[in-house]
């Protein structure tokens, strides 16, 4: 499907956008556009790919005519520019909104003008139920997104949510590798809070789902296992054969007990697909007087990683094991 296509990842530099350069260049994929801010991480990953199919585009999605030379051309967008860290996001409430609402609505904008066929846009977990900055504005992000997806124009929206992706920039399993190596305490925030456990593989493959079999406006949730900080911070010491202490300090600011990919009110509509939960838009307008009542239905569970199937020690193990981040520290 990718065969000489041209495609544009925003943030581009970043843990999801180098997976997916990897997996597409194993395509015959005719183009990859990077677009970032960084140009010291462009030049790592020019240094690092060294494949002329890949070319680098330096601006920052909250400047809407940068987005306009790298947008010309493309058939598709993958959305992956973010502010992602949720302490850093409280303190800066408005870098939070700038980058990721209205950076957002700037790259669907020069999407449109220039006929791209279909933008994913990666949300998060937290824009469910938000309860920190960084949740706020992706959940911002999305309702952009719907309202791209009602106008009902050539270019076809989707979005994806996920959590932390085990292993990737700013995930803690880097961090405990870190604090193992150099003689530290593994720091845990709370023993008790759940996470979902995805890798970077799933989360292409959620991305990929969307892509290939969304409809305008549809929501893409993938079916995880979850386990707790606890057992997960005991499964890398255990991973690394080491004893190290874990030390409690405490939750960030706006952290949650649990990661929720889905409203009660969503889990009502969703359409189960297997390993994967389809949110379609409600495209609805405002004549409310035309549509009829909704049928009653509830459902009083939201689906989250506390009431999903929680991975024991040797299964967190297991998983923490085909890790790309853990096998190299291993080795090294």
């Amino acid at each position: 499907m990718f065969d000489g296509q041209t495609i544009l990842i925003t943030g581009g530099t970043g843990s999801f956008g180098n997976a997916a350069v990897e997996r597409f260049l194993k395509t015959n994929i005719g183009e990859i556009r990077i677009f970032s801010r960084d140009e010291k991480k462009q030049e790592d990953m020019r240094n690092s790919i060294r494949d002329s199919r890949v070319r680098f585009y330096i601006g920052d999605v909250r400047d809407p005519a940068s987005l306009y030379a790298p947008m010309e051309g493309v058939d598709f967008v993958f959305h992956a520019s973010a502010l992602k860290q949720v302490p850093t996001c409280e303190f800066f409430p408005l870098e939070a909104l700038m980058t990721n609402a209205i950076g957002a609505e700037n790259v669907f904008n020069a999407a449109v003008e220039a006929g791209v066929a279909r933008v994913v846009a990666l949300s998060s977990d937290k824009a469910v139920y938000p309860a920190c900055a960084m949740g706020m504005s992706k959940a911002l992000m999305e309702k952009l997104m719907a309202a791209k997806a009602r106008a009902n124009g050539y270019t076809k929206f989707c979005a994806t949510r996920f959590g932390n992706v085990l292993g990737s920039r700013g995930s803690v399993i880097p961090l405990f590798i870190k604090q193992i190596q150099s003689g530290q305490p593994l720091t845990v925030t709370n023993p008790a809070m759940t996470r979902f456990m995805m890798t970077m593989d799933d989360a292409l493959n959620l991305v990929m789902e969307a892509f290939q079999h969304g409809v305008n406006g549809d929501t893409y949730v993938r079916k995880d296992n979850s386990t707790t900080v606890g057992v997960l911070a005991a499964a890398v010491a255990q991973v690394f054969h080491t004893q190290t202490e874990v030390r409690v300090i405490g939750a960030r600011h706006g952290e949650k007990l649990y990661e929720t990919l889905l409203t009660r009110e969503e889990k009502v509509r969703a359409i189960d697909q297997g390993e994967y939960f389809r949110i379609p838009l409600d495209s609805r307008d405002l004549n409310y007087s035309l549509y009829t009542e909704g049928k009653g239905e509830v459902d009083d569970t939201e689906y989250n990683s506390h009431n999903v199937y929680r991975m024991n020690l040797d299964e967190t193990v297991a998983l923490l094991s085909t890790l790309d981040c853990v096998k190299a520290a291993l080795e090294g």
